[in-house]
């Protein structure tokens, strides 16, 4: 499937994942993160962040920030890649989050 040039309306989404059940040992902890990014990577137009845990946190996470295509089945690719991982990785889940307005704050004195 051809990368939909970004064209229309956005859609900005936060993708979490996380090990806070210690269910994954740190190799397959880093295999995930891994599998994550290489799909965000495919699917995502941009992807604007990339967020780790505190090293020294008792649990681990991740999560993404990234652009979108306004392209379901394209969207419906990247969902159906990230349940896959859920259950490569004995994941519940994988958090999904659209944020469908973006405010740009410009600059004024108080």
């Amino acid at each position: 499937m051809e990368r939909p040039v970004l064209g229309g309306q956005a859609v900005i989404t936060y993708i979490s994942i996380g090990n806070s059940d210690n269910r994954l040992t740190q190799a397959e902890w880093s295999a995930f993160v891994l599998q994550t990014r290489l799909a965000v990577d495919r699917f995502a137009e941009e992807v604007h962040g990339e967020w780790y845990s505190n090293p020294a946190a008792q649990w681990q996470n991740a999560c993404w920030c990234v652009d979108l295509p306004d392209d379901a089945d394209w969207v419906a690719g990247l969902k159906d890649r990230l349940r896959l991982l859920t259950i490569d990785f004995r994941q519940d889940s994988i958090a999904w989050a659209e944020a469908p307005t973006t405010e740009f704050l410009k600059a004024r004195r108080a």
